[in-house]
C-alpha cells in the first residue's frame, strides 16, 4: 500500500465513506485511514487509496464495499457499558411499562457491535422478572442490529473469550448467564433467545420493517456522523418509537438541536429522552 495519500484522494474516501455508512471523517484523518485499511489494502493487492476509491466506485470486487465500511467502523464495546442506562432500564423504565403494557416489550440495540449491549439489556429483563414474576409480559424481544456483517455473526454466536467477558461483567453473572464451552463462554438460551440479530444501516430512509419500540439504544454512535445525518436518524428514531417511548444516547451524545420531538428525563444518575406523547 502506498503510504501518502493526496488531498484528491482523502477527498474522494471521505465521500465514499459517508454516503455508505454516515461516518464523517475529519480534515486531519489520513494516519486513521492508513491503520485500518492497510492490511485489508495489502491483502488485496490495492495499492492506493485512489485504486480503493476507484474499484469501490466501478464495484469491481464483490465484498469489497462491506470489508471497507467493516474496517472503518469502530466496534469498542463492554458489558453494561456507562451502568447509568442499564440502571434506568431496571428501575424506571421497565415498571413504567408492567403499569401499562399488555403486550410483550420490544427494545432496540441499534449498532450493537460483537453483541455486549443487547445481552446485557437481555440479562437486566431476567434479572428483573426473577424479582418481579408475573410483570412483564411474555415474549419480550430485543432486536440488535449493526452495519457490520462481522460483527453481527460474532454476536449471534454468543461466544466470549475470558477476556472480553471481564470488561465490565461480574463473576456473578458471569457464572450464571454463560456456560463454558472449550475455550470460550456461551450465553445461555434464557439470554440468547429474546435476541434477533440482523444486518443495519441506520443511514437508510426509515425503518419501517423492524416494527415500532417501547426503548431504543443507540449510544456513542452519533458521534461519528454529520449533523444532517444525525437530525435524520433522530427523526427516524422518533418514528419507530411508541409513544412516550425512550432513546437512550451515549453519554457525550445529545439531543438538543437535533430534534423538539423528544423530552430529557434525569433519573438514577443519567440521561434518557421520551418522545413526546402528543
Amino acid at each position: 500500500m502506498d503510504q501518502s495519500i493526496s488531498a484528491q484522494e482523502y477527498h474522494d474516501f471521505r465521500a465514499f465513506l459517508e454516503s455508505a455508512c454516515g461516518i464523517a471523517l475529519g480534515d486531519n484523518k489520513h494516519y486513521l485511514v492508513k491503520s485500518r485499511l492497510g492490511r485489508l489494502m495489502a491483502e488485496s493487492g490495492i495499492p492506493s487509496i485512489g485504486d480503493l476509491v476507484d474499484q469501490l466506485r466501478r464495484n469491481s470486487r464483490p465484498g469489497l464495499r462491506e470489508q471497507v465500511v467493516d474496517a472503518m467502523t469502530t466496534n469498542e464495546t463492554l458489558w453494561f457499558r456507562d451502568n447509568a442506562p442499564f440502571d434506568i432500564l431496571k428501575h424506571h423504565i421497565l415498571p413504567e411499562l408492567c403499569g401499562k403494557r399488555m403486550r410483550p416489550i420490544r427494545i432496540w440495540s441499534a449498532a450493537c457491535s460483537s453483541g455486549q449491549e443487547p445481552y446485557s439489556i437481555s440479562m437486566m429483563i431476567q434479572e428483573y422478572q426473577g424479582s418481579n414474576p408475573g410483570c412483564l409480559a411474555a415474549g419480550t424481544q430485543i432486536i440488535a442490529t449493526d452495519i457490520s456483517p462481522t460483527m453481527v455473526k460474532e454476536a449471534r454466536a454468543g461466544l466470549y473469550e475470558s477476556a472480553a467477558l471481564a470488561r465490565g461483567l461480574s463473576d456473578e453473572r458471569k457464572r450464571r448467564f454463560f456456560t463454558k464451552k472449550g475455550d470460550q463462554w456461551e450465553t445461555k438460551d434464557e439470554i440468547r433467545k429474546r435476541i434477533t440479530f440482523s444486518e443495519m444501516n441506520l443511514i437508510k430512509k426509515d425503518y419501517h420493517g423492524i416494527g415500532k419500540f417501547d426503548v431504543i439504544f443507540c449510544r456513542n454512535v452519533l458521534i461519528y456522523f454529520s449533523c444532517d445525518v444525525k437530525r435524520n436518524i433522530i427523526s427516524n428514531f422518533s418514528k419507530a418509537l411508541e409513544p412516550g417511548g425512550y432513546l437512550f444516547l451515549g453519554a457525550s451524545e445529545s439531543i438538543s438541536g437535533y430534534s423538539d420531538l423528544f423530552e430529557m428525563v434525569r433519573c438514577h444518575g443519567g440521561i434518557v429522552y421520551r418522545l413526546i406523547d402528543k
